[in-house]
């Protein structure tokens, strides 16, 4: 695990608990010697823990559209940024860089980002890790709602064991350390009945 993508907002959100998140994540990147991939911007919790990535020694790439360099406040900081001509290219190449992906708070671009990996390691596109860091239970909704998902028999539950979810940044690292693939199948069975895996 050398790289990890870092989809995350760029706004700080309504609570300092989001900052402090995006910190505590940067510390425990950089005490494993683990880069992060993310989005360039230095606005947010974008630059809060690109930051505090590079305040504490370690790799931090950025790619960002040129679209968006001013918008987001392209981070003069970094060990490297890539501009580049749009979103495709954008997650692409974030994607790319990667050996997983954690979703931090944010918004419908984070959401987007997430699902997004989600959706190709479902169909097998890949086989890196993704997860959530639920700061103070921020995902809380979300996961009930992987779960409503699984209960009507649009996703399985093996397929819902494709989003990790921790609330502490060392568990989650821990759990992507050790991460084996075991998912194969993308077709839910649509004639057995539906049972959430522990």
């Amino acid at each position: 695990m050398k790289s990890i993508c870092v989809y995350c907002g760029s706004s700080a959100g309504a609570s300092e608990v989001y900052a402090e998140g995006a910190r505590a994540l940067a510390r425990e990147m950089v005490k494993d010697n683990i880069a992060l991939v993310y989005g360039g911007g230095n606005v947010g919790l974008m630059g809060i823990i690109a930051t505090e990535v590079i305040r504490l020694g370690g790799e931090a790439t950025g790619v960002i559209p040129k679209a968006l360099l001013d918008k987001e406040l392209g981070h003069n900081g970094l060990t490297r940024l890539h501009i580049v001509k749009d979103m495709h290219e954008r997650k692409a190449m974030m994607a790319e860089l990667s050996d997983g992906f954690i979703a931090m708070p944010g918004g419908m671009g984070t959401l987007e980002e997430l699902f997004e990996v989600l959706t190709w390691a479902q169909l097998g596109f890949h086989y890196k890790p993704i997860g959530l860091l639920n700061v103070d239970g921020f995902y809380n909704n979300l996961i009930a709602f992987i779960e409503h998902l699984v209960s009507q028999r649009f996703l399985t539950a093996e397929q819902s064991l494709l989003m990790m979810h921790e609330q502490d940044p060392a568990d989650l690292l821990q759990r992507f350390k050790t991460y084996k693939p075991s998912y194969t199948n993308k077709w839910a069975d649509k004639s057995a009945p539906a049972k959430l895996l522990p």
